[in-house]
């Protein structure tokens, strides 16, 4: 194991009704002029944003609202965003939404407090400063209720690029399951593989006798494997939800992740399918990490047999391990189809001849890309040709 600092200061709020008490938590933190941050139709239909508005009157704290965070979230609210805050002396983000939602509030956060570019933190400045931000989350996907992550897409050149500060922090997340019911099937099926994906990239690693993180890598998955058919079989299953729901928190906190080096590369080489065409993240990581592991697994055989035997149940083929690690593969693809979501190219609407194109905006040229196994451009469009013909 790799020595490590770990830093999780969010104050988690979790269970029923308790979006009713957002107001409270604001005015803990500080808030006296607040930004509701939010996305469309189904937080107002529900009556979500009417129950935050009255917790934050109950609280005598005004607040200024901005909605219309799309999923994969624009540049061009972000600093619609930033203006309003400075026009308006706001100085709290609460967001109420998914993972869109929070990144973008998380960077105006950040780019209130700051005279240039906010795109300069997405293109490797670091952080100094931000606004405090919290949280009602509406999806159980992410992870960035409990993270210091953010990845936003900038709309001159579809790119999509992340940043990471512990200013980004959520100073407080309220989550509450039955927020997550009203969901469709796909956008829960979609939450579920980006919580399996955030587990993968830190669990393919190269640090050995990491068992303590390794178990509860394999904690959150197989809780994923049994828990994600039961909310799509019933989307008002209330334990379910609240299962995945801290699950999708547990794996995008970094708790999972310390001690160990990391990958991240099936994120990025999702980043350009999500950002040339619009397709849920869930549903680029569902085409892209099972396709990534048929690429790499060679590099080593036993960490994949580990997870095959593990997470999805594969008997253990000691003369021929290859057989035991490419099967978990196998399964894993299966569940994510038997969940609903895609396995290939063309079920995302994706075209084999923009591989080079996909290739190109990852910007790695003639270099490559570190992790579990560095990967150069040829590499990268591999395994895209792979996610062309993915089959179950």
């Amino acid at each position: 194991m790799e020595n490590f600092t770990f830093y999780s200061p969010t104050y988690f709020v979790f269970g029923k009704k308790t979006e009713e008490e957002a107001g409270k938590y604001v005015k803990k933190y500080g808030g006296s002029k607040v930004l509701i941050h939010y996305g469309g139709g189904s937080v107002i239909k529900s009556g979500l944003i009417d129950r935050v508005r009255k917790s934050l009157d109950s609280e005598q704290i005004p607040y200024v609202e901005l909605g219309g965070v799309k999923p994969n979230p624009r540049s061009g609210l972000v600093y619609e965003g930033i203006k309003l805050c400075k026009e308006e002396n706001v100085d709290f983000l609460l967001a109420v939404g998914g993972g869109s939602v929070i990144d973008s509030a998380k960077a105006i956060a950040a780019g209130t407090l700051y005279d240039g570019d906010f795109w300069d933190f997405y293109s490797g400045k670091m952080i100094e400063k931000a606004l405090p931000v919290g949280v009602v989350l509406t999806i159980a996907a992410a992870g960035s209720e409990g993270s210091g992550d953010s990845v936003i897409t900038k709309e001159d050149g579809m790119l999509k690029r992340g940043t990471g500060s512990e200013t980004l922090r959520p100073k407080f997340s309220i989550m509450n399951p039955e927020l997550t019911t009203t969901l469709p099937p796909y956008q829960t099926a979609c939450g579920a593989t980006d919580i399996m994906a955030h587990v993968f990239e830190r669990y393919f690693t190269n640090t050995t006798e990491v068992e303590i993180t390794d178990r509860l890598c394999e904690a959150v998955l197989t809780t994923m494997v049994k828990e994600a058919p039961r909310v799509i079989k019933d989307p008002t299953n209330y334990e379910a939800r609240a299962n995945i729901m801290w699950a999708g928190t547990v794996a995008h906190n970094g708790i999972v992740g310390v001690g160990r080096s990391q990958d991240w590369n099936s994120h990025a080489i999702e980043h350009e399918l999500s950002a040339l065409y619009d397709c849920a993240h869930g549903a680029g990581l569902a085409v892209i990490m099972p396709s990534w592991m048929e690429f790499v697994y060679k590099h080593n055989v036993m960490r994949f047999c580990q997870m095959a035997t593990r997470v999805f149940g594969c008997h253990m083929n000691y003369e021929n391990p290859e057989v035991t690690a490419l099967e978990g593969i196998r399964r894993f693809r299966t569940f994510l189809h038997s969940i609903g979501m895609p396995i290939n190219f063309e079920e995302i609407g994706a075209k084999e001849e923009d591989i080079p194109k996909l290739v190109d905006k990852l910007g790695l040229g003639d270099g490559k890309t570190g992790g579990f196994v560095e990967l150069s451009s040829d590499d990268v469009a591999a395994i895209y040709k792979i996610a062309v013909n993915a089959h179950l």
